[in-house]
């Protein structure tokens, strides 16, 4: 079945909830003309399709490797295994917490240190933007001097990723990405090779896949993705997960009181105001779904955000509530978490406790070194974006300690 729903209004980017429902309700799975592809928006229908292998990230090929060159995030199978096991035990564990924990920790008191001369920030801008590139510099061992070229090209990726219209503009803007990112890279990259240190950078410089190791392109592409995925997402989250504590003020009581519940918070946010909205598969083979069958061949608009407020798997979805009882925040950060925040299955996000870590690190230090934290605005920043969303700026006033 066609319905007629433009996904790409403006309409559509004020609040999408309201067609979320309306999909889920009249037409759980339907093909969209103007997106060329068939849309899901039932999370009983998007975790199985999530853990289907016959849908495929093939659609990384167009929408990833142009840019970043050919990741494990569009691999599968015995390929797709050894390429993420390169990065993914310095993004979780032992290696994680032994080595890279106080990089986390040195950034985060980096940035909250010129808060402290003032009353009053723009938390987005001052804290979030700039927190998750860094950190994510500092475990590849990339020198802090970059950091501004950095921000600029990792948000110039997301754009294109984004952009699945195809901008003119913001197409010949990524390309100039590639190039500068590329000519930046490549000379670090074979410099480390000969200095190798204890940092991420120098484990891919190392590491062999099958007998052979990897190429200064490949990793290059490696530290693309990375500062792309690894920045966005959490640098959204940080911005929204603050909001939604700040607007209901009972529950940041009880944060506050208790920081244990920082997790639960971040887990709940994760569900109530997901970052990534719209995930593309492309099927390799006739999959039949409870909402209904996709022929082989097919791009797939999963519509996580629609999924994620589910009244058939979570009651009273639009309401923010870090205690409620049917989102398992003890789970909530591995691969049997019954959110889809992280996705699921075999590309369940590597950087799931990287991610955790580093909100619960921001978090201990904004509540650390300041108290009475308000909205310094007289109404609620909005939420904007298609693909991925969240909020461009939170002014925020307070008390230092």
């Amino acid at each position: 079945m066609i319905i007629k729903m433009d996904l790409f209004s403006v309409a559509f980017n004020q609040n999408p909830y309201l067609f979320y429902r309306e999909m889920r309700d009249r037409q759980p799975l339907f093909f969209s003309e103007q997106a060329d592809a068939y849309v899901l928006s039932r999370y009983e229908d998007i975790s199985a399709a999530l853990k289907d292998p016959a849908f495929t990230a093939k659609n990384y090929e167009f929408q990833s490797e142009p840019l970043h060159g050919k990741t494990f995030i569009q691999m599968d199978g015995h390929e797709h295994a050894q390429y993420r096991n390169v990065v993914s035990p310095s993004l979780r564990g032992r290696e994680l917490f032994e080595k890279f924990l106080p990089v986390i920790e040195r950034t985060a008191e980096e940035l909250l240190a010129p808060m402290k001369h003032n009353n009053k920030a723009d938390f987005a801008s001052e804290f979030s933007a700039r927190f998750p590139v860094m950190v994510v510099m500092g475990i590849l061992g990339l020198g802090s001097e970059n950091e501004k070229d950095f921000l600029g090209w990792y948000r110039s990726f997301v754009d294109f990723i984004a952009d699945l219209g195809r901008t003119p503009a913001i197409t010949e803007k990524a390309f100039q990405t590639k190039d500068e990112i590329t000519s930046r890279l490549l000379p670090i990259i074979a410099k480390k090779r000969d200095n190798l240190s204890d940092d991420l950078l120098s484990i891919m410089c190392t590491t062999e896949i099958d007998g052979v190791k990897m190429t200064d392109h490949e990793i290059k592409a490696f530290i693309s993705l990375l500062i792309t995925a690894g920045g966005e997402s959490t640098d959204k989250m940080l911005n929204l997960m603050l909001r939604n504590l700040l607007s209901h003020p009972q529950q940041w009581e009880a944060v506050q009181a208790d920081r244990s519940l920082i997790a639960r918070a971040f887990a709940e946010s994760l569900r109530f105001s997901p970052v990534t909205h719209r995930l593309m598969r492309i099927t390799n083979a006739d999959v039949e779904l409870k909402a209904g069958k996709i022929p082989a061949g097919s791009k797939v608009l999963m519509m996580l955000g629609a999924a994620q407020h589910d009244e058939r798997q979570f009651k009273n979805p639009e309401q923010f509530n870090i205690f409620r009882e049917d989102l398992d925040a003890s789970r909530a950060f591995s691969g049997a978490a019954n959110h889809l925040a992280f996705g699921a299955g075999r590309h369940f996000c590597v950087g799931a406790i990287l991610a955790k870590t580093e909100i619960e690190i921001a978090f201990n230090n904004l509540l650390d070194k300041f108290s009475n934290i308000q909205l310094d605005a007289t109404e609620w920043p909005t939420e904007t974006g298609l693909f991925t969303r969240g909020i461009l700026t939170l002014p925020i006033k307070y008390n230092v300690n």
